[in-house]
């Protein structure tokens, strides 16, 4: 396997100076705290706007479409889903919007120091200085009871979400600077999501489906990474410290195999088509996959734009284009091998 190499991206080195950190710690110190200057900035900005727009912009509304789009897989894989598997699977829907809502909220105030030195999050609500810290924490809070009263439905049946809820506890205090377990610290909440949408049907989730669901989370945390290292280096998140350039790249790669093959392995093996029609799906799915991948890994080497997963997967266009297809073949595939 050939190394994807970028000719013209500088190469990030692992370690950082410690002078270097030292010297923007200085200059953060300086005239009275340049953070809190940075805060009363934010503030500035803000007057005028509304509270609850800010208030809606710290939740990050546009990542519910991970728990839209992953928790309702379970229904897919049903033959004939009864009214209250689907009601089961609204609700967790809910469950994990509410629970992932909490958490950037808890992650955006843990963080709050040093997303400020970040050329993209200092513009977060909380550390721009457009949302208080106490305001936060209220929200988060009101987040967690409403989270509790969906979740006290039936507490077995939601222990996904606990999980989750657990993990990013252990993720926000010391996982999130590991190097390598970061990554998969995270990419295991996108597996728990599509294990809760199986807990409230009642059925099996297909050992390839999860692999898929983890290699892709992991696929699109590791372009993150790279990103990160060419805005800002190893200053903003220590963990970056354990990465290279040279390293994402083997990285994006190896993570790209695997999900493409445990894709199309679902899809023939243990898909909604059937053993008899599976191997047809995988055929018809190889040639959007393939260039899903390659629009993505051009997305991130040529025009440098990984950092933000969510934007890149629902704005650009021409992958846009091709999950739409994409779908409507699979989907008229379906329609027909149930004839």
């Amino acid at each position: 396997m050939r190394l994807v190499e970028s000719a013209d991206v500088p190469e990030i080195p692992q370690r950082q100076d410690a002078t270097q950190e030292g010297a923007a710690q200085d200059r953060t110190a300086q005239d009275g705290t340049a953070q809190d200057g940075g805060v009363r900035d934010g503030a500035a900005r803000a007057r005028g706007r509304r509270p609850i727009a800010e208030l809606a912009a710290l939740i990050r509304p546009s990542h519910a479409v991970k728990a839209i789009l992953l928790v309702p897989v379970a229904l897919i894989g049903a033959s004939s889903p009864t009214l209250a598997e689907v009601a089961g699977v609204g609700w967790a829907v809910v469950a994990f919007v509410l629970a992932s809502a909490a958490v950037y909220i808890g992650n955006d105030i843990a963080d709050r120091h040093r997303d400020r030195l970040h050329p993209v999050k200092r513009d977060r609500p909380i550390a721009a200085g457009r949302v208080g810290v106490p305001a936060a924490a209220i929200c988060c809070a009101v987040l967690v009871v409403l989270l509790g009263a969906v979740v006290a439905r039936s507490p077995l049946s939601f222990w996904p979400v606990l999980v989750y809820l657990a993990l990013n506890v252990a993720y926000t205090r010391a996982l999130k600077h590991v190097p390598l377990i970061d990554v998969g610290t995270v990419a295991a909440g996108f597996v728990l999501r599509v294990l809760q949408g199986y807990e409230m049907t009642g059925d099996r989730a297909p050992a390839w489906l999860l692999i898929t669901v983890f290699s892709m989370s992991l696929l699109l945390l590791i372009g993150k990474r790279r990103q990160e290292l060419l805005e800002a280096g190893a200053v903003h998140r220590p963990a970056l410290r354990g990465y290279s350039m040279e390293l994402t790249n083997w990285l994006l790669q190896i993570a790209s195999v695997l999900a493409l093959v445990s894709g199309l392995m679902y899809l023939r093996d243990e898909g909604p088509f059937g053993p008899q029609h599976g191997q047809t799906a995988m055929m018809l799915s190889t040639p959007f996959a393939l260039f899903a991948l390659f629009r993505y890994l051009q997305l991130q080497l040529v025009d440098k734009e990984g950092g933000d997963p969510v934007r890149v997967l629902l704005r650009d266009r021409v992958m846009v284009a091709n999950s739409m297809v994409w779908a409507a073949v699979l989907g008229v595939t379906l329609v027909l091998v149930h004839l």
